[in-house]
């Protein structure tokens, strides 16, 4: 399961185009403010069309601005390199003062009291500036310029910290293998301990970063960051914890299935007593939230393959898939400019290794962060990472408003993304490929589980870990001598795992999680996403591809690929909620997804009879 980032620009250098543009705005306020109480639709209409194209154009050349730093902070760390983080933080400082503008919130307060005189589109920019705004608010005074130099740190800590096993340096992709092929207990233990020590030096970070955030938004009246995440959707934190906590009911049966055949699998493939909750260093990931690699289906075996035809093919194959639906080729600056592959040991820096897309001008600058090496994991993440490029491009068009363009919500663009990784993993797809043999013979239930150990796995982990753990960090301000307790509370309870060793205050294992730091109260988006890409995937196989769910290729059709077109296009110039009833029919719901995993639950049942479950039959939910 992989993401993407969006990030808040600046630069000092900059203010003088700020307060051009800040008169214009106010040229425009002042005209609309003489007009008497008779003005007309017309005369309203075209003083907010005035704003908004001053706004966009200026909106933009800061983004970039501030997009090219991030780019290079991410890309390119350098031990002792205070200047790159300077001038990214001079960028971000001059994206947040535009935005954040006091003039600016005042003047989208204006005119939207005049919104019955306005169309959608417009309103949806104004509350979009609006929103904006409350995440940088000029009122918030130097709390958003601290805030900026707090989060650009723990960037720099996060991603230049030195992983250490046995007294020699490794890297994150030398820990998932581990973690993911040996059998070493005492190796598996090291590997996972080495992976939590970054969360010692981020804990105080995590604090500080959680005031400043919340300070930022209060000024604009917002009670926390987490209700102002959660207002995006149009939910209050009330309305999103029930969301969250009603994903994890529906697929909760499931999930205490498969946790319970995991215990009783693991244990015999590591000769130890079955445990009543799976020891974290046991699982195949450092956070316990992807299990497909417990499973190996033989006849899809793809690693071989993709060892033979190396990384870059896979970058380049998955295009062709994208064009095959219907999609144009990537610009050359896709290639020119993304960073795709693992920094050599000798390069002298290193780079955020965590893989995301990037729309660097809300327009044609696409590009992706990914250390790509040729195995399974890599062509899944490559295909959904690929699959927000493509998102990106087909929205950026006249029609959808530079401040629009974003996914209809958040969780759209990580189910688009979801989506085509698990289309590229069904057999009939890779088949099609030659990547496996068409005539070989494989167990489809045991595709079935594999698929269920990322999707179904995946939501008690995210829906509950850590939404909630964030929920009361910045809701009901978790001291930080509570921090690690805390975590470890929600992951027995909604997981079913533990840590092998005692994990005391010194240890801040949350914080090892790059998106508590860096894409912070927005995790539920992935869980939203799972449920969404289930809805649009089973409505592909059944009104376009007339195929079984769990045996589609997508591969080729055109019709596959206007329905995602249709998905993609209006980025956020629409309302998510009747934008989804409008292409599938239907609300977000659960429901296909457990339909589609149907047969596995009748499979599990059968291999667990006898076998004690030790999850309770509903989720504990925390008070």
């Amino acid at each position: 399961m992989s993401d993407f980032f969006y990030f808040h620009p600046t630069n000092i250098s900059i203010q003088i185009m700020i307060k051009n543009i800040l008169l214009i705005l106010s040229l425009s306020f002042v005209v609309l403010a003489s007009c008497n109480s008779s003005a007309t639709h017309d005369d309203v209409s075209k003083q907010v069309d005035t704003f908004l194209t001053a706004y966009n154009a200026e909106f933009q050349k800061l983004l970039i601005a501030s997009n090219e730093g991030q780019w290079l902070l991410n890309t390119h760390i350098v031990e002792g390199d205070t200047i790159t983080s300077k001038k990214a933080a001079e960028a971000d400082e001059a994206f947040a003062k535009y935005t954040g503008s006091k003039d600016v919130i005042e003047k989208v307060k204006k005119f939207l009291e005049s919104k019955d005189q306005l169309s959608d589109i417009q309103v949806r920019q104004l509350n979009a500036i609006l929103f904006t705004a409350g995440n940088t608010p000029e009122t918030a005074g130097d709390v958003v310029k601290q805030r900026i130099a707090a989060q650009n740190k723990q960037t720099e800590m996060m991603y230049g910290f030195k992983f250490m096993m046995n007294g020699k340096e490794v890297t994150p992709n030398n820990i998932q293998d581990i973690l993911s092929n040996s059998t070493n207990m005492k190796e598996r233990n090291a590997a996972w301990t080495a992976s939590k020590e970054v969360g010692k030096v981020l804990k105080d970070g995590l604090t500080n970063l959680r005031d400043l955030r919340n300070k930022s938004v209060q000024a604009l009246d917002y009670q926390d960051f987490f209700q102002y995440q959660a207002s995006e959707y149009g939910y209050s934190t009330d309305d999103l914890i029930g969301v969250t906590r009603g994903m994890m009911k529906d697929v909760w049966p499931l999930y205490r299935e498969l946790h319970t055949w995991a215990r009783y699998e693991l244990a015999k493939k590591y000769k130890q007593p079955v445990p009543d909750y799976i020891p974290a260093d046991w699982l195949p990931n450092r956070w316990g939230q992807d299990w497909t690699s417990l499973v190996n289906v033989e006849g899809l075996d793809i690693d071989p393959y993709l060892k033979e035809k190396g990384a870059e093919w896979i970058v380049k194959k998955g295009e062709e898939y994208y064009m095959s639906l219907g999609f144009g080729a990537l610009p050359q600056t896709f290639y020119d400019k993304s960073s795709l592959y693992p920094v050599a040991p000798d390069a002298g820096y290193k780079k955020n290794t965590h893989a995301s897309a990037w729309h660097i001008d809300n327009n044609k600058d696409v590009r992706s962060l990914m250390s790509i090496e040729p195995n399974s994991e890599w062509w899944g993440t490559v295909l959904h990472e690929l699959g927000h490029i493509y998102y990106y491009q087909t929205y950026s068009t006249p029609e959808v408003p530079m401040i629009l363009r974003t996914g209809a919500n958040r969780a759209y663009h990580e189910a688009m993304g979801s989506m085509m990784g698990l289309a590229s993993f069904q057999k009939p797809f890779l088949a099609g490929l030659g990547m496996v043999d068409a005539n070989a013979k494989t167990n489809d239930t045991l595709m079935m589980l594999k698929e269920a150990l990322d999707y179904i796995v995946h939501i008690p982990w995210g829906s509950g870990v850590m939404t909630e753990f964030e929920y009361n960090l910045y809701s009901k301000n978790l001291p930080e001598n509570q921090f690690n307790a805390e975590w470890w509370d929600l992951v027995k309870r909604y997981q079913g795992i533990v840590p092998p060793s005692t994990r005391g205050e010194e240890y801040c294992d949350a914080a090892t999680k790059t998106h508590i730091n860096d894409d912070a109260a927005q995790y539920y988006d992935y869980s939203m996403s799972n449920v969404l890409l289930f809805q649009w995937h089973v409505y592909i196989a059944k009104n376009i591809l007339h195929q079984e769910p769990n045996a589609t290729n997508y591969w080729g059709n055109k019709e596959v690929g206007a329905f995602i077109k249709k998905l993609m296009a209006p980025g956020a110039s629409v309302d998510w909620k009747a934008h989804m009833k409008n292409c599938v029919g239907a609300d977000m719901s659960a429901q296909p997804m457990i339909e589609y995993f149907a047969p596995l639950m009748a499979y599990l049942k059968k291999v667990n009879a006898g076998r004690t479950c030790t999850l309770p039959e509903q989720p504990d939910f925390a008070k």
